[in-house]
């Protein structure tokens, strides 16, 4: 499948086929994938808490409207930001670079992101967006249907997966087979309302 098709194809698909299991293959062969995203500086905020025990998988439903995907789909994602990521040595990122990049970057980094709270968690959300959309589409390609997910209780799940203090929680997603079609699209806005020229 092609990106355009990809793109023309994905849809937010509710209802998944219980049975059907991702082979292992397919999976790591996913994440690798959405693992080429881009993210600011190299820095590759997103961390995706894999959910497989169906005991937890039940619990996470409890608390997001009893969405049937959240227990149905093969596979589903807590996907996650490392807002502090910028500071765990840094230099990490650029480690293949030349001594005097690798330098420069760490500098900026740390120039870029320090004492800037907002900007933090703003950059590792970024992340997380430029992550999930690269994994849908890649899933679409692979064969595979996915659901973007916020309606559940952020608090709640973060107890559930144990979610570190210095992360945060972007989105559910939820991947698998679908068992029915999604719903009909949504009316799109028009081109002239979604483009503006030079200045608002």
């Amino acid at each position: 499948m092609n990106v355009f098709d990809a793109v023309e194809q994905r849809r937010s698909v509710k209802s998944y086929d219980a049975a059907h299991t991702m082979p292992e293959e397919d999976f790591k062969k996913l994440i690798e994938l959405t693992m080429l995203a881009p993210s600011s500086f190299n820095i590759q905020h997103t961390r995706f808490v894999r959910i497989t025990d169906k005991a937890v998988r039940q619990n996470i439903r409890q608390v997001a409207w009893d969405q049937p995907q959240v227990t149905d789909a093969s596979e589903l994602l807590v996907i996650c930001a490392d807002v502090k990521a910028w500071e765990k040595d840094p230099a990490q990122y650029w480690r293949n670079a030349p001594p005097e990049t690798t330098d420069l970057m760490v500098s900026m980094i740390t120039s870029f992101y320090e004492e800037k709270e907002q900007l933090q968690r703003d950059e590792a959300l970024r992340s997380v967006g430029l992550s999930a959309q690269t994994l849908m589409l890649t899933a679409k390609a692979m064969g595979y249907d996915t659901c973007p997910m916020m309606g559940f209780d952020q608090a709640q799940v973060a107890e559930i997966i144990n979610l570190p203090n210095d992360h945060v929680i972007g989105m559910m997603m939820a991947i698998g087979k679908a068992e029915k079609a999604a719903f009909p699209r949504g009316v799109l806005n028009d081109y002239d309302t979604t483009v503006i020229g030079n200045k608002f």
